[in-house]
């Protein structure tokens, strides 16, 4: 396939490949902080192929250089509708930086993993460039970076509260969510003649109004404004109660226009559009991507985000979840947008088909593996829902949760005759696999999805994320109990020992995340110690936009109780709660003493430190498939989970405080 693709199948990236299509001049040109990969996973090959099958001519300057003469932001010259501005698949600073403020050594969405190709802040270093070069067009913003930095937002970097995106890049219009719906009406308004700058009422748009200008009118949408930057910088409360507001407006589809005052200026953040139709989702996936990369890096080295997922099939979009952590329904929203199985098996077979593939397909899901084609059983109900979580505290009555289509997807996937195996790489939602936790399934439909998984789309480890043990910091979370595991936990040694498999079970925790204490990670490391697991790769809490949990790290309070919430913030806090899950090291234990004996929990040393040389086996299949669960260590008459009383722990706060 590869001598079959001529150059100009991708879409151009210079002035020598604009010329090779015979155009004279360009509509659109995007700004990318990745490397150009023409993939549907990658959202600006997306957002280019797109406008492209609307018939306009569309340009790419992936990575563009900002520390010499800009050349990259003139070469192209001026296109005729709009520059499209985009920090890339993920926010610049996440990219760039761990959890830690530290400097990443590579960057996944550059050839080699090279780092200096994408700037701090991509979206608005670039948008502004463009700005000085060419103040007469309109600059329009997308991508994940402006999406969740769309109204006043805590960035954990900086350590500062920023207003929206729209005021620090000097853009012209915000796109925020998936841009397909959005820029397709843009577009046919532009074409009709409109100005860009009478185009304010679209739907999942947001714009800055000056002040003397007239807030548009529509008679379809109800208003709400909340508190102003001004307000958010001198009132911690007040930024936490908008939170509330834009978090549950996001996720309505029947939401309001949201307005907020920065400085003189007024945003207007526009609702959503409800979420796409399988044959709007399909049209997207169906797009004629290359699949490949930019030929231009062939000399440079493999780009590894794409490596990753070059034979992979994304089924749908969306994250009914609303982990409190976690950013994909704030961008891909609420509600499941799933593929049709004839649009899924139709890229099996281009990606089966490739000349490099070997018969393996390395996922088969999103941003949950197994949400596929899951919605509201009744619509009207989902309508009127404000709820953030469809699955939390407890699975919506409502919700189809049936694992049926995706067990029937994967046999689909695995008869094409060039498919040996095809794995299941996203994450699995362990909880929703439980008959107790998922009331609503027939529980023989999730034990043959389990069996499914289990004795065919895994090679040694099921990776799943229960992300913490204690129950009031997965109540925060929105999370289901740690019970839950150990009941997955059950039915995953059962089928274990029933297909006699060797497969190792390898769960995921958060540390430092709001409302954990010291306590909660000692808990944490005895029972997961107790079950036979030795914890080895553990991922700290990042406060990131657009979250619960980044909310109430900056400002210390719950948006919706609006209550006071402890966060673990110092370095010290955060290493002396990560050093909890590695008890096992010889530079730990003295430490770890100490600190179990300091907070009055001896029973906790007893299980992590036994006075006694214990014989403690690894959860790690060898030889026969064993009943992993059943071997652990009895749980004991108190769970780890529990905090001491409520009262010590208040009594303990008083005296430090006084002691200060």
């Amino acid at each position: 396939m590869n001598t079959e693709l001529r150059l100009s199948d991708w879409l151009p990236t210079t002035n020598k490949e604009v010329k090779i299509r015979g155009w004279e001049y360009l509509d659109v040109i995007l700004f990318s902080g990745d490397a150009y990969v023409d993939h549907p996973t990658f959202g600006p090959a997306v957002i280019g192929r797109m406008l492209e099958s609307m018939g306009l001519r569309v340009a790419i300057v992936p990575q563009p250089s900002v520390t010499d003469n800009l050349q990259d932001f003139e070469k192209l010259g001026k296109p005729r509708l709009f520059f499209g501005v985009t920090g890339g698949c993920m926010d610049p600073m996440i990219s760039n930086y761990n959890a830690n403020k530290k400097r990443r050594d590579k960057d996944a969405y550059t050839p080699n993993g090279d780092i200096g190709f994408r700037p701090d802040y991509a979206t608005s270093v670039y948008s502004k460039i463009l700005k000085e070069k060419w103040p007469d067009v309109p600059i329009l913003l997308g991508g994940i970076e402006a999406s969740l930095r769309r109204v006043t937002h805590y960035d954990y970097w900086s350590d500062t509260l920023m207003p929206t995106i729209l005021e620090t890049s000097k853009a012209d219009m915000l796109v925020y969510g998936m841009g397909e719906q959005p820029l397709r009406e843009v577009v046919r308004l532009l074409q009709k003649g409109v100005p860009f700058s009478s185009i304010t009422t679209v739907k999942q748009t947001a714009v800055l109004l000056n002040a003397d200008a007239k807030v548009p009118k529509n008679a379809n949408w109800e208003d709400v404004e909340i508190a102003s930057h001004k307000v958010c910088l001198n009132d911690k409360k007040k930024y936490a109660s908008n939170f509330k507001v834009i978090e549950q407006e996001s996720n309505k589809l029947a939401a309001r226009r949201i307005f907020q005052k920065v400085e003189d200026k007024l945003l207007m953040i526009n609702p959503p559009y409800p979420t796409m139709t399988e044959a709007e989702i399909d049209a997207s996936f169906d797009l004629p991507y290359t699949r490949l990369p930019h030929p231009k890096y062939n000399k440079r080295g493999p780009i590894p985000a794409f490596e990753m997922i070059k034979t992979s099939i994304n089924i749908h979009r969306g994250c009914f979840g609303g982990c409190s952590f976690c950013t994909i329904s704030a961008h891909q929203g609420k509600f499941i947008a799933s593929r049709s199985k004839e649009s899924i098996l139709k890229e099996v077979d281009k990606v089966a088909n490739m000349p490099d593939f070997k018969g393996y397909l390395s996922d088969i899901g999103g941003p949950s593996a197994n949400m596929y084609q899951m919605k509201g059983k009744v619509q009207s109900i989902c309508d009127k829902c404000v709820a953030p979580s469809c699955i939390s505290p407890v699975i919506c009555s409502n919700l189809d949760t049936s694992h049926k289509p995706l067990t029937e997807l994967y046999q689909a996937v695995d008869s094409h005759p060039k498919v040996k195996k095809s794995f299941i790489g996203s994450g699995i939602r362990h909880d929703m696999l439980v008959p107790e936790f998922n009331k609503n399934a027939d529980p023989k439909e999730l034990d043959d999805y389990t069996e499914e998984v289990m004795t065919k789309h895994v090679s040694g480890r099921l990776k799943v994320a229960p992300e913490h043990t204690s129950d009031p910091v997965l109540k925060l979370m929105r999370k289901p109990s740690f019970s839950y595991f150990h009941k997955f936990k059950e039915r995953f040694d059962k089928i274990n020992i029933k297909k006699g498999l060797k497969l190792q079970l390898i769960p995921y925790f958060i540390s430092n995340h709001p409302a954990c204490e010291v306590e909660d990670m000692a808990n944490l490391a005895a029972e997961t110690k107790d079950m036979g697991f030795q914890l080895e790769q553990v991922q700290g809490f990042t406060p990131t936009p657009m979250t619960v949990a980044t909310v109430i790290y900056y400002s210390g309070y719950h948006p919706y109780t609006l209550k006071k919430v402890n966060t673990p913030k110092t370095r010290k806090e955060k290493d002396e709660q990560h050093r909890f899950f590695f008890w096992y090291k010889d530079e730990n234990k003295a430490w770890i003493k100490k600190t179990l004996n300091k907070v009055g929990r001896p029973d906790l040393l007893k299980v992590l430190l036994p006075e006694k040389t214990e014989k403690w086996r690894k959860n790690k299949p060898s030889g026969e498939a064993k009943d992993t669960f059943n071997d652990a260590v009895p749980a004991p008459a108190v769970p780890f989970n529990r905090r001491k009383s409520e009262d010590k722990v208040r009594f303990k706060k008083k005296r430090k405080n006084k002691r200060r």
